[in-house]
């Protein structure tokens, strides 16, 4: 999430209007690139608006969100407990810098809108978590803003950059091919990017 304000449903749910936005464009792309069956890691539930969205669109997967944070975590149950999905399991306390990961195995790891808003460590975790939870074909998806050669999709992701820098100079927009380097050094390989609404970029990495 873009560090905006959240609403409150009827049902004192926590919404995020840009998860609200884009749940459809990204479940339309992790369609087309997820398994038919297996589990899916979702790495910085938030809400967990999206992954409840997901787990309808896509009942063949088993979803199991994660957070770092326990108000996050009570978040994803209030979600969980009005919409009664079967094939998403309870959420995972996870921070991805901590490893090894206590999320067992996975068909797919998908993290959206997270790793502009921490520090590079994070994205390394990220990457390193993912490479020891997935097979040979195994996805990594990733959702945001982003650079790329250096330079930011548009002009409003170039003041993007730098709101999030001045609330914390280790955050920012990620240059795609860092991204990719990391990901490469470390078992996947080079990746398939997608343009999106509003000047985001789904990158998608498959475990060699």
């Amino acid at each position: 999430m873009r560090n905006e304000e959240l609403h409150v449903s009827p049902d004192t749910r926590p919404v995020s209007p840009s998860a609200e936005r884009n749940k459809g464009s990204i479940a339309d792309i992790l369609k087309r690139v997820l398994p038919d069956h297996g589990t899916v890691l979702e790495v910085g539930s938030g809400t967990g608006q999206h992954v409840v969205h997901f787990a309808r669109e896509m009942p063949g997967l088993i979803w199991q969100p994660s957070e770092r944070d326990e108000s996050s975590l009570q978040w994803i149950r209030q979600w969980m407990a009005v919409e009664t999905l079967p094939n998403i399991r309870s959420p995972l306390r996870l921070d991805v810098t901590e490893l090894p990961w206590q999320a067992g195995a996975a068909q797919a790891v998908v993290c959206l809108n997270m790793i502009h808003i921490a520090p590079w460590s994070a994205a390394e975790g990220l990457i390193l978590g993912a490479e020891t939870i997935l097979g040979q074909g195994g996805v990594l998806f990733l959702y945001g803003p982003y650079r790329q050669s250096g330079v930011a999709t548009s002009p409003s992701n170039e003041a993007f950059d730098r709101q999030l820098r001045s609330c914390n100079p280790e955050w920012g927009l990620r240059n795609v091919e860092d991204v990719a380097r990391c990901a490469i050094l470390h078992g996947f390989g080079a990746p398939d990017i997608h343009e999106m609404p509003a000047n985001n970029l789904s990158v998608i990495f498959r475990k060699r």
